[in-house]
């Protein structure tokens, strides 16, 4: 019976757009990157240490700079070198800032939001 039961909620979470999908699988997986997500969607013309940005969405900085590298790598964020350390700031390209702005809208919705969830948790297993 579990496994039924399992197939049905994977039936439910996976109704989600692909786009959006394919977003929170390789750029979104954790909970500090969709933190991060957030906070520069909110906040466009940060640009800052990973300590401070650690600080402003009140996560570990141990924690946050690997996820922000990370997310420079996928081009959700722009990282650069200036006096040898390490900013971040939003992408400046037009089409992932779209990306970034419709998950940020879809996360407005709690069902999308649970799918969101369902998605992240499944990926950290």
């Amino acid at each position: 019976m579990g496994s039924n039961q399992e197939e049905l909620t994977s039936r439910l979470m996976d109704d989600i757009d692909p786009d959006l999908l394919e977003f929170i699988q390789l750029r979104v997986n954790t909970f500090i990157k969709w933190d991060l997500v957030q906070f520069f969607h909110r906040n466009p013309h940060t640009t800052d240490l990973p300590n401070q940005i650690a600080q402003y969405i009140g996560r570990d900085p141990r924690i946050v700079a690997p996820e922000l590298k990370a997310l420079a790598a996928s081009g959700v964020l722009h990282e650069e070198e200036l006096q040898g350390m390490r900013i971040y700031t939003l992408t400046p390209d037009d089409e992932m800032r779209q990306r970034i702005a419709r998950f940020v809208e879809a996360c407005e919705d709690r069902q999308f939001r649970l799918k969101a969830i369902y998605h992240v948790i499944k990926g950290l297993h």
